[in-house]
């Protein structure tokens, strides 16, 4: 066999090259190598982004959803911002100040024993005729309270109708006894079952099927076929409470908006995986306060314009490009919201390894610094909270408006030293971007910094959501709108969802007139005696 011999590369002779052409070919040597260096730094920042993505990932995946950090306390001296408040405070005249920080204090007590509004049951522990042989007096003392369970039943109601005959000269005459109304006619479930089935799935977050399964178990099993025509029939019979609240809520001055995605698996013209949305909008009189959701296929501008026709106050909304356009043709002011500003800098945080020096101590990064700041806002609000609508603009002209000024110059003078497409980077980028719109707050002291109103209302249908699953048409989306809508605005009035979803059933068949209709809004319920 023949073996190869071996090729080697002959290094260059330069010998005969002229002073000139060494001076090129060096020129040209230190050029490739700054191109390589310049690849290597693209690659590694690239390698860079890509590991605090998928850090990020990991966190949003396995680890808690609280967006506490660990610097958040370190940043900034809270105690001199508290005492700061505090003196502006004082100087808020006592007369105007005292009712409502007494009135904050009182619902922050801690509640002890059980509700008031529970049912009480006396059960006596007696002594045998034996024991009290010969006692002058006996007598009883309470010794333990104890919360009693009693499990779901299913009953059937026979209706019997009474009839009369009477005698006339042309024959039998019958009169038989009015029925109570029922909101969907002939139905097999009374308006009971119906508030139990509606506020087990939009309060509880139950899916059908599994309410059909409890109530199999409880005697009958109705089928959740059934169960989602009724709901889907409810939506029409409710439309118009929900219109007059829809109406309500576009005369107040405030509102906060939000959209979230829902899968609807039947929606012409789209595809069962395509994004649809549910908008939810939260607002009012503070004396009548609504949260309303509306489904719609699309995320168009077009979308909020319908919602707020006839709105002319101040609307709080992220930053969503599709707002502008309803803010431009019903010239509305818009504010920005603090919370989706927040949760950039916690994602970018998040994403950051933590790097520990000598002493063995992680140190803050940009994010956390970002973080830092921002709370600095966050806890002037949540010190002005019990106070007046012109003492919080005050509070924030004298306090917050110096931390927004250093919070700008910060983010300015650190946004070109980050690195493009980075979390950091995209932090500071939005919060620049949406600056004017972030401080708006500050403008009005009947706002809030954020809209977590509206955030806090559209949770409940998150979780919902990640039960159920999905929408099979537009018609179920549209029910679940209203019933979450009922529920949400319920809960914003102080009343009991199911409570309040069963006296609505009650009473909304007969409601034949707009006095009887607005008779039903959460507002205008009887008070309890």
């Amino acid at each position: 066999m023949k073996i190869a011999s071996k090729s080697y590369s002959k290094k260059p002779d330069y010998s005969q090259l002229s002073q000139a052409e060494l001076v090129s070919l060096l020129l040209q040597k230190d050029a490739s190598l700054a191109q390589r260096d310049a690849d290597i730094k693209q690659r590694d920042a690239y390698i860079e982004r890509l590991e605090e993505i998928i850090r990020l990932q990991k966190v949003q995946r396995f680890a808690a959803k609280s967006e506490k950090q660990p610097f958040q306390i370190t940043l900034f001296d809270e105690a001199e911002l508290e005492s700061a408040i505090d003196d502006l405070i004082d100087e808020i005249p006592e007369d105007s100040l005292s009712q409502e920080l007494a009135q904050t204090k009182k619902t922050r007590q801690r509640q002890r024993g059980f509700s008031t509004s529970l049912n009480r049951i006396r059960r006596e522990i007696s002594l045998s005729d034996d024991d009290k042989a010969g006692a002058t007096k006996t007598f009883f003392t309470k010794v333990k309270e104890e919360l009693e369970f009693i499990p779901a039943q299913l009953n059937v109601i026979e209706i019997w109708q009474e009839k009369a005959v009477f005698e006339s000269p042309t024959g039998e005459h019958v009169i038989a006894a009015k029925r109570p109304t029922h909101p969907l006619g002939k139905c097999i479930a009374t308006t009971s079952l119906l508030a139990y089935i509606i506020t087990s799935k939009y309060t509880d977050g139950l899916p059908l099927y599994r309410l059909d399964g409890m109530l199999a178990r409880l005697g009958h099993e109705i089928g959740r076929n059934n169960m989602a025509n009724w709901i889907i029939r409810l939506n029409d019979v409710f439309k118009p409470l929900i219109n007059l609240m829809r109406e309500q809520q576009n005369l107040g001055r405030y509102i906060q908006a939000d959209e979230t995605r829902i899968q609807v698996l039947k929606e012409t013209g789209k595809t069962a995986q395509s994004d649809k949305w549910m908008w939810v909008t939260r607002g009012g009189p503070p004396d009548k306060p609504s949260v309303l959701f509306d489904y719609d296929p699309t995320r168009a501008g077009h979308v909020p314009t319908r919602l707020l026709e006839g709105f002319s106050g101040v609307l709080q909304v992220d930053g969503y490009s599709g707002y502008g356009k309803v803010c431009r043709e019903l010239d509305i002011t818009r504010i920005g919201c603090w919370d989706h500003a927040r949760r950039k800098f916690v994602e970018a945080a998040r994403g950051v390894t933590s790097q520990k020096g000598k002493s063995n101590k992680a140190k803050p990064s940009k994010a956390d610094v970002g973080i830092g700041k921002i709370r600095k806002l966050y806890a002037i609000e949540s010190k002005i909270e019990g106070l007046s609508e012109s003492e919080k603009y005050t509070v924030r002209q004298e306090l917050a408006l110096p931390v927004l000024q250093d919070f700008k110059a910060w983010l300015e003078t650190n946004h070109p030293k980050v690195p493009k497409d980075s979390l950091i980077f995209k932090a500071i980028q939005y919060t620049l971007n949406q600056w004017e719109s972030l401080i708006s707050y500050c403008d009005h002291g009947f706002v809030h910094i954020s809209n977590a109103l509206a955030e806090n209302a559209i949770r409940p249908f998150a979780v919902g959501r990640r039960n159920w699953l999905f929408a099979d048409s537009s018609s179920g989306a549209n029910a679940s709108a209203t019933c979450y809508s009922l529920i949400e605005t319920a809960k914003a009035n102080g009343l009991e969802p199911s409570s309040y979803i069963h006296y609505l059933l009650d009473h909304i068949a007969d409601a034949d007139t707009l006095e009887k209709i607005e008779a039903l809004l959460p507002w205008n319920m009887p008070k309890a005696s």
